[in-house]
């Protein structure tokens, strides 16, 4: 008897469908993520495959300043599934460019 909690796919992509590759994630969740919020992404800080897909933290500017230091960051949590489609972003945090990590 198949175990219902084993029948949902997990990180294996469908039999005979390459695996997408880090580079591909990357762009995939770059371009998604701009079309739905409108930020472009300036860095990834985290980047790795969990059982669901893909999770990454990307930095973006959320309010452009002069001088650049004074620019309003965010880091934002972007999870994608296995074919690299978005399924999620939150916001965990904003600071000042200019400012170093305080945790």
């Amino acid at each position: 008897m198949t175990d219902p909690r084993k029948s949902k796919e997990t990180s294996s992509p469908e039999p005979g469908k390459p695996a997408l590759t880090a580079p591909q994630v990357l762009r995939a969740a770059h371009e998604q993520f701009a079309e739905l919020t409108g930020l472009r992404p300036e860095g990834i800080s985290r980047f790795e495959r969990t059982e669901e897909g893909w999770e990454l933290e990307a930095e973006v500017v959320e309010i452009a300043r002069v001088p650049e230091t004074m620019s309003v960051m965010a880091l934002y949590e972007v999870t994608l599934d296995t074919d690299g489609l978005l399924t999620g972003y939150r916001r965990v945090r904003r600071y000042e460019r200019g400012r170093t990590n305080s945790r």
